[in-house]
């Protein structure tokens, strides 16, 4: 048995730029020694990966990874280019056009970061296995199962984005014999991974305080389930660019004994969420405030504590203009924007706006502390939600267009211009399973306003009656927008290739090829058996 750190060798097959022998290292039977020792090293180590601190890295907070390729080559929101800001290479222009390349050093980054986390959890089964003396059978199900569920977790991630991978379970694999796998035998593993841990993981609520926090549980594994079920046309598809894909009601899966098709599963996952003691907030923004950890309706979030924890969430300081951030004692850097579409679907400006604006964004006249933030000392600051575009220099509001992120409560006492803030990282909730849930009813021919019309009774809003797809989707954009999901959404609705607003389509999309993000170019360098996905 190989030493903890000599797992990183493993990422040679992905990556060439990691150390593997840190200097110091300790002898790994002086360091593990008892059950709670094994349990820090080979399973909560792993958790430290969910958040990030460098960009293309963690799952939400940081910038140019797995959120923004989520977010920001959608029609939901842009970083406008505004004189020589947010340029950067056209980097933010080209996500938002769809013009990404197999040589893009950022979707490298994030290649290497997911496949680096699965090999580390490769690792830690063998290093459990290694020292099984120390733990009791319950231990050390318990333990595989919890590492088992966080691989699971990082290879959605990667069949979501790029399809086609490698499935790599062991912790050293040889690079020349390492075969790329079907998205469809991908999916299948992933969920074959959450069910055969979930007897085994906590049912303990993982957004609480306490020795499961931040952790994979029951109900961390049930949102999985439920979204991977919601999604199976998508996945269980090869080929997404021949047009052809299988009907959810035959995709079928075992759930409690029970063999049910991808919209029967979602609804009873979401069900055993319902089960297992989540509800809705009764107000929404109490889901994001500084204190948030206590939430009845998150059900996954990154833990922060601007003490504690090197995890970052920059969302808010890249959103914000210069003068609004200093006005809140932090930095800002004049960015992110909701687009025209967004807005209109929230009914911006009209008799009929939706009431969850007010908690999303920063639009209009800016005031902190009830005094109207100035710009100098004539001029107040002002957003002008209408007037975002793609290109903003030399336009009229080149730095003031756009409405801004506002969605969590600012944490005046965070340090580092506002990055490390004390609202954990919301990632997923159970508004989101309702709307998942009420979905899968509609895709199966059900009525499916109940759980819908939860999520929209909490905000104040009217009951729909015969619900549609459409209302789904509108109301997912209105419950959820911020929180990095747009893109799969649209997937799924097979919007995700189609023109919008200053995006046209691109000449060879009409097969949709860019559902899928291309396989790093030095991937493929480094391992002759992987294939471009199709269209790259």
């Amino acid at each position: 048995m190989k030493s903890f750190y000599l797992s990183l060798l493993c990422l040679i097959c992905f990556s060439s730029c990691l150390n593997t022998e840190p200097n110091g290292q300790l002898d790994e039977n002086k360091a593990i020694n008892n059950a709670t020792n094994l349990y820090i090293t080979a399973v909560a180590s792993l958790y430290h990966n969910i958040g990030g601190t460098k960009d293309g890295e963690g799952l939400q907070g940081t910038h140019r990874g797995v959120y923004d390729y989520n977010t920001f080559c959608t029609d939901e929101a842009i970083i406008p280019i505004r004189g020589g800001d947010w340029y950067d290479g056209g980097f933010w222009q080209n996500l938002y056009l769809h013009k990404w390349t197999e040589a893009d050093p950022e979707l490298q980054t994030m290649w290497n970061y997911l496949f680096r986390t699965v090999m580390l959890c490769n690792n830690s089964i063998e290093l459990i296995e290694h020292h099984k003396h120390l733990l009791t059978d319950k231990q050390r199900l318990a333990y595989v199962a919890e590492v088992r569920a966080v691989r699971a977790l990082f290879y959605y991630q990667l069949l979501d984005l790029f399809g086609r991978i490698p499935l790599v379970i062991e912790a050293e694999t040889n690079a020349k014999l390492m075969k790329q796998s079907a998205r469809s035998e991908v999916f299948r593993f992933v969920v074959n991974e959450l069910q055969t841990a979930l007897p085994y993981l906590s049912a303990e609520h993982s957004n609480l305080l306490g020795n499961n926090y931040g952790h994979m549980t029951k109900s961390v594994a049930y949102f999985l389930l439920a979204r991977l079920a919601l999604n199976a046309e998508v996945y269980s598809d090869d080929d997404w660019t021949d047009k052809l894909k299988q009907d959810g009601t035959k995709i079928y899966f075992q759930v409690g004994g029970q063999s049910l098709n991808a919209w029967q599963t979602t609804v009873a996952y979401c069900d055993s969420l319902t089960e297992i003691g989540y509800s809705l907030e009764k107000n929404y923004v109490d889901n994001f405030v500084v204190s948030n950890e206590h939430s009845r309706e998150n059900i996954f979030t990154i833990p922060m504590d601007k003490t504690l924890y090197a995890t970052v969430f920059k969302n808010l300081f890249r959103t914000l203009h210069y003068v609004h951030g200093s006005a809140l004692g932090r930095g800002a850097e004049n960015g992110s924007s909701a687009t025209l579409s967004t807005l209109s679907t929230f009914g911006y400006g009209t008799p009929h706006q939706d009431p969850r604006f007010e908690f999303n964004f920063f639009a209009d006249t800016v005031k902190v502390d009830d005094k109207v933030v100035m710009i100098n000392k004539t001029t107040p600051l002002v957003y002008h939600p209408l007037s975002i575009k793609m290109q903003l220099t030399g336009a009229k509001y080149e730095k003031t267009a756009g409405a801004r992120m506002k969605k969590y409560e600012i944490d005046r006492t965070a340090y580092d211009d506002g990055k490390l803030q004390n609202n954990d990282i919301v990632l997923y909730r159970y508004a989101d399973a309702l709307l998942m849930q009420s979905e899968a009813m509609i895709r199966q021919g059900r009525n499916g306003d109940v759980p819908l019309n939860m999520v929209r009774a909490r905000v104040g809003l009217s009951p729909l009656r015969n619900a549609t797809l459409t209302d789904v989707l509108k109301e997912r954009m209105l419950e959820l927008v911020w929180e990095g999901t747009r893109r799969q959404d649209l997937i799924r609705f097979n919007l995700f290739h189609l023109p919008y607003e200053e995006r046209p389509q691109l000449a060879k999309e009409i097969n949709a090829y860019t559902t899928v993000f291309p396989i790093p170019l030095r991937t493929l360098q480094m391992n002759p058996l992987l294939h471009q996905n199709p269209g790259y």
